[in-house]
């Protein structure tokens, strides 16, 4: 679709994001040419800034005290808008999750919105927010207080199709260590106490207990250390699982069982045991229904065909640290459509497509639709003074 030149702050936002569409696919590029892990994101932080920095936004460093996390503000205006974008990769596999195009298109909504703040009384406040893969970092970034200004939180994730008001699944993760106690396999077995046994007697119940699973409950898991010579009787084994569900109240159901199974392996082996939490929890999505209407016009606008609303429920995305934030905010995470050949993500065939013609178009195509619907927001007079007045209680809450 061509750009329109306009006055109306729609087609202003529209036409700065399509202007720089050239710089938004470079950055994208860039970002998934050199994938980097959560909280170890250093060369995509940068990147991420360079362009707002030119346009003159006043950058924070190290927001919320993590060091590849940063704040950058443009504008004076009452209603603060954050644009949050995550760069982290994935092990092996790198941009599988097309944060690269997220962040593109993040920086792209925050350019474009620059254009209007002053007429439309906006800071924009593009936030980057690392390690949304492992570690949480937008629950960090919360409880340091990085969000405590702004009145509604937007961004857009990719996926192979287009959904408006995406939803996500609940998440906790367990790192589970198993201490036994070392003997020589074949000399004096039992004089061991077998780590891995307790390991494997874990895995088991799991396995059992999957047929129980209330709907939306779902528990995967990986094995970090399961000994280190086969010669010798494993005195420390190490578990790592995910566990998720619809609500935060189903998850608390399903850690109760899970943490269970843990001890068992452990009585069974006759071996110590700690559970830790490598991560923060993950908060269900509860897009806002206003601004998930709004997505939806602007996807139909550009040409997508977002999947129907009565469907969207239906259709958990995995789970993301955003939940957390739409807990606390207005905030929206619709999920913009690329061609990957029927990949989905977290697959090498879409981390291949993350840089496709399909992923181009959607970092420009996303950063139109944000801004245009940041724009919405604040010309309706009564959606605006909604998160205007909700961010001034949670403000005063704070405050108390």
């Amino acid at each position: 679709m061509p750009a329109r030149s306009s006055d109306h702050p729609l087609g202003r936002v529209e036409d700065v994001a399509r202007r720089r569409g050239p710089d938004l696919v470079a950055l994208s590029h860039a970002i998934h040419a050199e994938p980097e892990l959560a909280f170890d994101e250093h060369r995509s932080c940068a990147k991420v800034q360079a362009l707002v920095a030119e346009r003159g936004f006043e950058i924070t460093a190290r927001a919320g005290g993590l060091d590849t996390a940063f704040r950058a503000d443009f504008g004076s205006g009452p209603l603060v808008v954050g644009v949050c974008a995550e760069y982290d990769a994935l092990p092996e596999i790198g941009h599988a999750c097309g944060h690269n195009i997220i962040a593109a298109s993040a920086v792209g909504a925050a350019l474009a919105l620059a254009e209007v703040a002053d007429d439309l009384g906006l800071r924009v406040a593009l936030l980057g927010t690392p390690a949304e893969e492992a570690g949480g970092g937008k629950a960090l970034l919360l409880e340091a207080g990085t969000f405590d200004d702004v009145a509604v939180a937007v961004m857009v994730h990719p996926g192979p199709t287009d959904i408006a008001a995406a939803r996500s699944l609940a998440l906790s993760e367990a790192t589970v260590d198993y201490r036994g106690k070392e003997s020589h396999a074949a000399v004096a077995p039992f004089l061991g106490l077998n780590a891995a046994d307790a390991l494997t007697v874990a895995q088991v119940a799991v396995g059992l207990l999957r047929q129980q699973l209330a709907p939306g409950q779902l528990v995967h898991g990986i094995v970090t250390n399961g000994g280190q010579a086969v010669n010798v009787i494993p005195g420390h084994t190490t578990l790592q699982y995910a566990m998720r569900a619809l609500d935060a109240e189903s998850l608390r159901q399903l850690e109760g069982r899970m943490y269970a199974c843990f001890a068992a392996g452990a009585l069974a082996a006759g071996c110590e045991y700690e559970i830790d939490s490598p991560s923060p929890p993950y908060a269900e999505l509860d897009p806002d229904p206003w601004l998930a209407d709004v997505v939806r016009d602007e996807m139909r606008r550009l040409g997508r065909e977002p999947v129907a609303a009565e469907v969207e429920a239906a259709l958990p995305m995995g789970s993301t640290d955003m939940g957390n934030v739409t807990k606390v905010l207005p905030g929206i995470h619709p999920v913009i459509g690329v061609d990957a050949g029927g990949a989905t993500v977290h697959q090498r065939a879409f981390a291949a497509a993350a840089a496709g013609p399909s992923a181009d178009r959607a970092v420009v195509d996303g950063a139109i639709m944000l801004a245009r619907t940041v724009v919405h927001l604040a010309q309706t007079r009564e959606e605006r003074d909604r998160v205007l007045a909700a961010q001034e209680r949670r403000a005063s809450g704070a405050r108390a």
